[in-house]
């Protein structure tokens, strides 16, 4: 049976600045991914324009009939050098705030989607001596362009983002392709201090952040879980909501993960949408705020897959919403065909874009969704 939800749920997409804006040349990853033998075989460029064309994007999202858009505001346009704002740069995010609103759509913004001022790493970054405090300052900086904007993540993923710097010193940086290691405990210290820091800069803003649900199954399970997931689950007890992103499971034999046996997507992962409740049902075990599905989605060429797979993720979350889990919305990634860290060939989006003409073209998995998104009830 379907699910009813309140008018207020949220039928939305989701995409990070850097990937889709095009040009963020004062970012750590622009450096890296532009440096002489880059480990990145692709660079971002221009991405997608979104920069420039988010009110072609806007006007698609709303004519299917979608009502929520996750963006991220880029700190490195907004503080290029240290204690430099630039005024247009926030001037340009609070026309996308005006856009959303002007639309009908609910803007979710976060702060920090994994890439950072070149600065601020150069500095040494989250544990730098003056990291936390640099990231709160650029938290109250954005916090004046935030009227109207009801849901605010502060950091994207934290959980990644320990891991990936444990693999970085190990000079191992493909989380794909190996098992995810346990991470960095300074970083991922550093950054619940950041976090927190963030949320108090925003004062009564309502504030969370967004945990990469890895679904945890096989043996060892608590041993594997709390390093890489679930002590940044707990660290947002105190939110006001906390971001669920799930997309595969991780099976754990005996001598770590197992690798998928069946089918998989495009980038790899197994075909598995049941991530989605059983990410959503793990969270709201440890936390009692509520749920808004920040990210789920799937790499394919075949459209056909993909709503496939979003079908099946949703009935998921209805189950679990239909079992009283507060869940307040859902994000789908991504809006747009983007720049996937280092790669142009794991296509998520709901929107193809056409790398020299920035063409759009919708998908009939997106008009499928909006349809469902219409009829105010989960599958």
């Amino acid at each position: 049976m379907p699910v009813p939800v309140p008018r207020s749920f949220l039928w939305g997409a989701a995409t990070s600045p850097h990937q889709v804006e095009g040009n963020n040349t004062a970012s750590d990853l622009w450096a890296i991914e532009n440096m002489p033998g880059s480990p990145l075989p692709e660079r971002s460029g221009d991405a997608c324009d979104h920069y420039h064309r988010w009110r072609e994007d806007l006007d698609i999202l709303r004519d299917l009939g979608l009502n929520a858009y996750r963006f991220g505001v880029e700190w490195a346009r907004i503080e290029p050098v240290p204690g430099q704002i630039s005024r247009a740069a926030l001037d340009h995010y609070r026309r996308m705030i005006e856009g959303c609103l002007s639309r009908g759509i609910t803007p979710v913004v976060t702060l920090h989607h994994f890439t950072s001022p070149a600065w601020f790493r150069h500095g040494g970054g989250w544990t730098g001596a003056d990291g936390v405090k640099q990231f709160a300052a650029y938290a109250r900086t954005v916090r004046p362009i935030l009227d109207g904007v009801p849901w605010v993540v502060t950091i994207n993923e934290p959980n990644m983002l320990a891991m990936v710097a444990a693999r970085l010193d190990r000079d191992a940086p493909d989380l794909v392709a190996g098992a995810l290691p346990p991470p960095d405990q300074q970083v991922a210290s550093a950054l619940i201090e950041a976090h927190h820091a963030a949320r108090s800069s925003l004062g009564s803003i309502a504030s969370g952040w967004t945990v990469a649900n890895q679904t945890f199954q096989g043996v060892s399970v608590d041993e594997w879980a709390w390093p890489r997931e679930d002590q940044f689950i707990d660290a947002a007890r105190d939110d006001d909501f906390i971001g669920v992103q799930a997309y595969t499971r991780v099976v754990l034999g005996p001598d770590g993960p197992v690798p998928p046996s069946g089918r998989r997507t495009g980038n790899g992962w197994e075909f598995y949408p049941g991530a989605l409740e059983a990410a959503v049902r793990h969270t709201a075990s440890r936390v009692s705020v509520p749920i808004l599905v920040t990210e789920n989605g799937i790499a394919t060429s075949d459209d056909a897959d993909r709503q496939e797979y979003t079908g099946l993720a949703l009935a998921g979350l209805g189950r679990a919403v239909a079992d009283g889990i507060d869940v307040r919305g859902y994000l789908h990634w991504s809006l747009l065909d983007n720049y996937e860290w280092g790669s142009w060939a794991h296509t998520f989006g709901l929107v193809a874009v056409d790398r020299t003409t920035f063409r759009r073209t919708v998908k009939p998995s997106a008009h499928w969704y909006g349809a469902l998104a219409r009829t105010g009830e989960l599958p």
